[in-house]
């Protein structure tokens, strides 16, 4: 299997299984100098970790974080780092009905037609699982960004199934198990309830989340096929469940005339956000705005009709822990792949055009 690897400066391998003993990732391409323990990357890794509320899986992982290379003398040396992260609570005996045939809306069929084998236990390598070394490689990223730029990335779930979320203040997304921006204590219960009924019917549920990153310089991306918006395309759609996604308007630019959508330039900066920080694929300066859709979760407990490894019809239940919306907990998952995208056009920015500051336009909203 090729492809597991993301970034061409700051590079990001990621290794291991769902239920195997242990789940890493390779870093190549972080420059040297950085300060860097494992206590500027456990925080990322406890907000994407399950078992935190009951809408969530309650597989009981610690996601401790290992650094094994590339760290001396608590500084980055410029050598591939190497990230472990340990699984501590598999329970694949809940898969064993699923071995021979497919799950509905999984990769399940997919994988076994395309290697001749798959590994059923929690999904293997198409499991969510494997983005928690991501988190880990972003967290790294995020750090070296704010360094030099003062750079920072926000993220909530601004949609759960059909609840539209109203946006508040950031600072209420650490204050609820959705990650939502809004303190309105009637919303966040309607959400509980709504996942509750769901747990209960064996059902899922889709959402759409929101990211921001903000403080970028301007110009980074390249003008035709390394556009900075295609490559974060690509980075939110190599994310598990995510079948959409938007940058500024997104799909609302297509009843938006020109004279809506153009953000017009004053002498005090940008007048909207509708090109979502990126002109022509170069960033503006601007935010950086990108919002995903995530698909229900495919491994649901009602019984789905489906086939077996022989083509024989079949009912195909799920047993395992799952998130009955996978959308819960993928803010910071959203977070990171926007951060490892803008790194790497960041570090490509600075071998072509040398180092830059931050030269943020006003936006005038």
């Amino acid at each position: 299997m090729s492809g597991n690897t993301f970034g061409k400066l700051f590079s990001v391998t990621t290794f291991g299984e769902s239920h195997g003993p242990a789940i890493g990732c390779v870093i190549d391409g972080c420059p040297p100098g950085l300060p860097l323990s494992e206590a500027d990357i456990q925080p990322e890794l406890d907000r994407r970790k399950p078992g935190t509320s009951r809408h969530v899986t309650q597989r009981q992982e610690s996601d401790t974080v290992e650094i094994l290379s590339g760290v001396y003398e608590g500084v980055t040396t410029g050598t591939p780092i190497a990230l472990l992260i340990r699984n501590e609570d598999q329970r694949s005996k809940d898969y064993g009905n699923i071995a021979e045939s497919f799950r509905p809306g999984h990769a399940d069929y997919t994988y076994w037609h395309k290697y001749g084998v798959r590994d059923p236990r929690g999904g293997g390598r198409s499991s969510a699982r494997l983005t928690a070394p991501v988190v880990g490689a972003a967290a790294i990223a995020k750090k070296w960004l704010h360094q030099q730029y003062g750079t920072v990335f926000k993220g909530c779930m601004s949609q759960l199934g059909d609840i539209v979320v109203p946006f508040e203040d950031w600072k209420h997304v650490q204050d609820n198990p959705f990650f939502a921006a809004t303190g309105d204590a009637g919303v966040i219960a309607s959400m509980e309830t709504y996942m509750d009924e769901l747990r209960k019917a064996g059902d899922s549920i889709g959402a759409r989340i929101d990211v921001v990153a903000q403080n970028i310089p301007v110009g980074l991306g390249q003008p035709i096929y390394d556009k900075l918006d295609a490559d974060i395309a690509y980075a939110m759609m190599g994310i598990n469940a995510v079948k959409g996604v938007e940058i500024g308007a997104g799909f609302k630019s297509i009843v938006q005339k020109g004279t809506e959508h153009g953000d017009p330039l004053t002498p005090q900066g940008f007048v909207g956000n509708n090109a979502g920080g990126v002109l022509g694929g170069l960033s503006t300066g601007q935010d950086i705005t990108v919002s995903i859709a995530i698909k229900p979760t495919s491994s649901i407990r009602t019984p789905r009709p489906s086939i077996d490894k022989a083509g024989n019809p079949v009912m195909v239940e799920t047993f395992g822990r799952h998130d009955p919306c996978v959308g819960i907990r993928a803010t910071p998952i959203a977070e990171a792949m926007l951060a490892l995208v803008l790194i790497d056009h960041a570090l490509m920015h600075r071998a072509q055009c040398g180092d830059v500051k931050v030269s943020t336009p006003n936006i005038e909203l």
